[in-house]
């Protein structure tokens, strides 16, 4: 959603109006929330700890920042592919330097005692430089107006999350960068499938005090939704395309068995039979975190925002599956994805396969405040492309190094190795590669 300049300067005044009233609202917590600083790490689904009380309407604004300096290499083998005198498989010519700076403003509400809402805006980001909405959503803990204790007791169990928010399938959504938000993140960039996703719907969540937990939601499908009827004719069932409701779900288990150790695995779903355009895995708004890597010397920061990822493309039909653990012994963490994905265009008769998995292998020090951290991540992606017979396999390997100087300022530096396999030869990716170290600055608050 894009916003102008006066509509963005309104908001803020009218934003920033309760804090002239309670400068102390700032400095207190909300309530069922995660925090925007390191104490969001490894912070899932919010649970049913209220450690908060409520007394009155409080606004906190909050903010991230993100700063890059990169230096990367590529090459490839591709053919050279001529279109208006200009080889469209030739890279571009890389060089060390800063990339764009990206920042998100996010504005929470305590509404009522239970009651939140959420409002994130990217102020600036690759894909979309000038501000825009991510979302809003108000989520319920309680729902005290209904004056019931029968609904006061349901609801110590219960969460409900309604509006334009980012979908929860899968636990890697947890930990990725998102435009100005790379403190939860310990490596620079996301997965090479990145699975992200605002759409309009609701979710409603199952805690239990025995470590399990279970979601149930539906949304509309869409990022960018219409009422316009559809005038394209879906070749697998040869009518009028349909836009039907999307569904997904989680559940899992996540218990802090003792002090030293924390357990967490959890299995996700996500299904939509026909969509205007579906984003599961092409939803960022604010783009890769590797400015141009196996990009063509036509290529622009914000035209070709998505540098080292991989969209299989699924626009039209999508049923995708995710298991998710997690382990924490004292420093030493290790989080895993795997999920297998179905779907296909509004072109395609048949379903086509996408397969991802990784791990990532962090160690967190020292013992008493766990402000340094070594990680190392492996990434695969194996696909099958539109309109040819095999499958393309890319792979990544990345090393990071990070510290924490504050609760709210982060320093990381990460290796990278991407290689891309099995392209057919007119790809700008066949026989592709790139490599090389980006540092990051990031700041959350």
């Amino acid at each position: 959603m894009k916003m102008t300049t006066k509509l963005f300067q309104r908001l803020a005044v009218v934003a920033m109006l309760p804090i002239g009233f309670s400068a102390v609202a700032q400095r207190q917590d909300m309530q069922y929330f995660r925090p925007n600083d390191k104490r969001g790490i490894n912070v899932f689904e919010t649970t049913k700890s209220d450690t908060t009380g409520f007394d009155h309407l409080k606004v906190k604004v909050g903010g991230n920042f993100t700063q890059d300096f990169q230096s990367l290499k590529h090459e490839n083998s591709a053919t050279p592919v001529i279109v208006n005198g200009v080889n469209t498989t030739q890279l571009a010519s890389l060089t060390s330097g800063f990339n764009l700076a990206m920042a998100n403003l996010n504005i929470d509400a305590q509404l009522a005692d239970g009651i939140r809402m959420n409002l994130t805006m990217y102020l600036s980001a690759r894909h979309h430089e000038e501000t825009w909405v991510k979302g809003g959503y108000v989520q319920f803990d309680k729902l005290p107006f209904l004056k019931s204790d029968l609904i006061d007791n349901i609801m110590k169990s219960i969460t409900i999350k309604v509006g334009d928010y980012e979908v929860d399938y899968g636990d890697q959504h947890f930990r990725r960068t998102d435009g100005g938000n790379a403190i939860y993140n310990p490596f620079v960039e996301n997965y090479i499938m990145d699975q992200f996703a605002t759409e309009i719907g609701g979710e409603i969540y199952y805690h239990h005090r025995s470590g399990i937990m279970a979601m149930a939601g539906i949304s509309n499908g869409e990022l960018n939704p219409t009422v316009i009827a559809s005038s394209k004719i879906d070749s697998a069932t040869g009518k009028l395309n349909k836009y039907a409701p999307a569904f997904h779900g989680k559940i899992g288990y996540d218990k802090q068995l003792n002090k030293d150790f924390r357990f967490r695995l959890t299995g996700s779903v996500y299904a939509v039979k026909s969509a205007a355009s579906s984003t599961l895995f092409g939803g960022d708004r604010t783009g890769s975190h590797y400015f141009f890597a196996m990009e063509n010397t036509a290529a622009t920061a914000d035209g070709n925002a998505f540098s080292g990822r991989f969209n299989p493309r699924f626009s039209e039909q999508v049923t995708t599956i995710m298991i998710n653990p997690f382990i924490k012994y004292k420093g030493l963490e290790l989080f895993g994805s795997y999920e297998i994905a179905q779907g296909r265009t509004i072109a395609e008769r048949n379903m086509r396969t996408a397969t991802q998995y990784a791990a990532d292998l962090i160690y967190r020090f020292t013992a008493r405040n766990e402000n340094f951290w070594v990680g190392a991540r492996y990434n695969s992606v194996t696909a099958a492309m539109v309109a040819t017979s095999k499958d393309i396999t890319i792979n990544r390997m990345a090393g990071s190094l990070g510290w924490f100087a504050t609760k709210n300022i982060m320093l990381k530096a990460e290796y990278v190795n991407q290689q891309y396999n099995n392209f057919i030869a007119t790809d700008i990716r066949s026989g592709g590669m790139f490599s090389g170290f980006v540092g990051e600055a990031s700041i959350g608050f």
